[in-house]
């Protein structure tokens, strides 16, 4: 790891207001510094560094130009805006960025004043800014809000229902087209600025002015005439018709890296009558450090590096596999075996393992871009059609398509197949991507079967078991990290819906565990042995449908069964209980405990922390068991040294 760089300009800067002392002349110091200081921070830290690398001219302009945080800037997702953190009095922490107790890795409203919105899922930074300028003119109040959004952002249908509505703040919204990587207008050089500065100036706005007051004096064939001939004659040049149709002024494309131009230009926008206004930066991802530059998808988001040479350090090498590269293998050998089998990611090919799956099945493998929604029906129409589609979007990301999941495929009966990474906890990238949700959302909609996968293994065959399911909807839940370190089987096996299995006998506790929980079950029934405890840990494997048979059995048969899953309530425990409920189970005196995450959002920090801190690790078993039991006088003492 290399010391800190030096950044004489950028130490006077603690706060915008610091930053709008200085000469426009010495904005470009103060990026090469700023980017600097972002490079070491995420160095020793981990984290997302090509995006921000890619804003640092942007980030200075925008907090130079604009009065924040009275005027509102909004970062879509969020995971850009390091070097804004760094600007905004938050420098002093930048090296605790995703750590426990330390600064979010993306926007929150609670860190900062400068932060007025929270994101972490992408496309909604337009919809939220419309809100704020729009509250602002409902209350007389002079702040303007600024969005910026990325070209990928833009693919969600989201960002286009906003910018349809957005007429209604007019010149109070700025949106900043952060496009640094698909080709809406290929860089012209030096051309590129000087039209952006003509087009956003009063030179041009004002003759524009008059020239529209005189064409409303026109018949309106006249002036619609008029009006086309204008926007068409600038689109052709700039490629900014499409945002004209949805009511704004275009200015672009303007070069996103130099700042003093880009000083200018936000200048003109910040002081024009017409709007809502949309700047159409062009940026590079990971500008400034040559190993971001050339391999933007390896530095997107990147564990501790050495500066120098760009080397991350992945740690120890072998050990298990991760859970997303079984499903990926897992998919492939599916692929493989049946023709009819594809694959749907909504813009995570690499988080999903699907990149690996491309590259033999290019035909059959769909990234539909940020596009849950989209991706959720489009899997709908291939299953109705005959194909077994599998859709791979994390828990956290399926959420946004909740609608289409009820509507499209659940009360159709469609078989689509939903493969949910990121299931439960998942450490630095904090509540806003963690899966708590997904048994919830999802076990409570008819005909869907619901699966969690306890191991690598068990996760093999869960992905079988689906691409040979074709009477409805089909669901596996699985975490983020590496699976245990078991032999993989040599050919998958189909399991039977809704049948779970008993991993270890007993006679006084039952353990009813669902996904990798299974591990600490196993860890809490061999110190509830100790105690004296005769326990038995089942695999339930199905949420939906439960194994009713297995559950009637351990509650009818042991003194206390305990449900655990790394996931909100409303899942695995709350269906049992309804079930014992139902059925009169509980009535003869059995104590029956639910363990899940707790009903709060949990801060990013180390995964095994996280879950010590949900309470679902094998002490917090054993405690709840014990706990269970001395409630109704049977006389164990729990031993202190075994629950610390």
């Amino acid at each position: 790891m290399s010391d800190r760089p030096s950044t004489p300009l950028l130490d006077t800067v603690r706060y915008p207001a610091d930053l709008r002392k200085l000469d426009k002349e010495q904005l470009p110091q103060l990026a090469d510094e700023l980017r600097a200081e972002m490079i070491s921070a995420v160095s020793v830290t981990g984290g997302h560094l090509g995006a921000g690398l890619g804003v640092v001219e942007l980030t200075v302009a925008i907090h130079y130009v604009f009065d924040t945080p009275a005027d509102r800037l909004i970062w879509d997702v969020g995971h850009q805006a390091y070097p804004h953190k760094i600007l905004t009095g938050r420098r002093d922490r930048i090296r605790t960025i995703r750590q426990g107790g330390g600064l979010s890795g993306f926007t929150k409203r609670s860190e900062s004043e400068y932060d007025p919105f929270g994101a972490a899922h992408s496309s909604t930074s337009i919809s939220a800014a419309l809100g704020f300028a729009v509250s602002n003119k409902l209350a007389g109040k002079p702040g303007r809000a600024i969005a910026v959004i990325g070209d990928g952002a833009m693919s969600a249908g989201m960002a286009y229902e906003a910018m349809n509505n957005a007429e209604a703040a007019g010149n109070r919204l700025v949106v900043i087209l952060n496009d640094n990587d698909m080709s809406i207008a290929p860089p012209v050089g030096s051309l590129r600025n000087s039209l952006a500065r003509l087009v956003s100036s009063d030179k041009y706005l004002a003759p524009r002015r008059v020239a529209q007051k005189i064409a409303r004096a026109m018949p309106e064939p006249v002036r619609r005439t008029a009006r086309r001939m204008e926007e068409y004659a600038r689109g052709l040049v700039t490629g900014g018709t499409l945002f004209e149709e949805l009511g704004f002024y275009y200015v672009g494309p303007v070069d996103g890296h130099d700042v003093e131009a880009l000083v200018e230009i936000l200048e003109n926008v910040r002081d024009a009558d017409e709007g809502p206004i949309l700047v159409h930066a062009v940026t590079h991802k990971g500008k400034g450090y040559g190993p971001a530059e050339s391999s933007a998808d390896k530095y997107h988001g990147v564990v501790k590096f050495d500066v120098v040479s760009g080397k991350q350090d992945k740690g120890p090498g072998g050990g298990p596999p991760s859970y997303t590269q079984v499903f990926a293998d897992a998919l492939g050998a599916e692929m493989a075996r049946d023709d009819k089998v594809v694959a749907i990611t909504a813009a995570m090919p690499s988080g999903t393992g699907l990149d690996k799956v491309e590259q033999r099945f290019p035909e059959r493998t769909f990234d539909v871009g940020i596009a849950e929604q989209h991706a959720v029906t489009f899997a709908a129409g291939l299953a109705a059609q005959g194909h077994r589609p599998f859709c791979a979007i994390y828990s956290t990301f399926l959420q946004r398509a909740y609608d289409q999941v009820v509507h499209d495929v659940a009360i159709q009966n469609l078989p689509v197949r939903f493969a949910m990474d990121r299931a439960g906890l998942v450490g630095a990238d904090g509540c806003t991507h963690a899966g708590a949700f997904d048994l919830a959302y999802l076990g409570t909609l008819p005909n869907f079967v619901v699966m969690a996968a306890a191991d690598e293994v068990e996760l093999t065959h869960m992905v079988h078991t689906m691409a040979l399911h074709d009477s409805g909807p089909i669901a596996v839940r699985y975490p983020r990290g590496n699976g245990r370190g078991l032999p993989m089987p040599a050919r998958p096996q189909r399991l039977e819906i809704g049948k779970g299995r008993v991993v270890r006998e007993g006679k006084t506790v039952a353990i009813l565990s669902l996904g990798t929980r299974l591990e600490e079950a196993e860890k809490a029934a061999d110190m509830l042995e100790a105690r004296g405890l005769s326990t038995t840990v089942a695999d339930m494997r199905f949420m939906k449908p439960l194994d009713e048979a297995l559950i009637r059995r351990l509650l009818a048969t042991h003194e206390v069964a305990v449900t655990i899953e790394e996931a909100a309530v409303g899942g695995l425990g709350a269906h049992v209980l309804t079930m014992a409920s139902d059925e009169g189970l509980t009535d003869g005196g059995l104590k029956l405990r639910t363990m899940r995450l707790p009903d709060r959002f949990q801060d990013h920090d180390k995964p095994e922390k996280q879950y010590d801190e949900a309470g679902l690790n094998a002490p917090h078993i054993v405690e709840t068991v014990l706990k269970a039991l001395r409630r109704n006088d049977i006389g164990v003492e729990a031993d202190a040294g075994a629950l610390a």
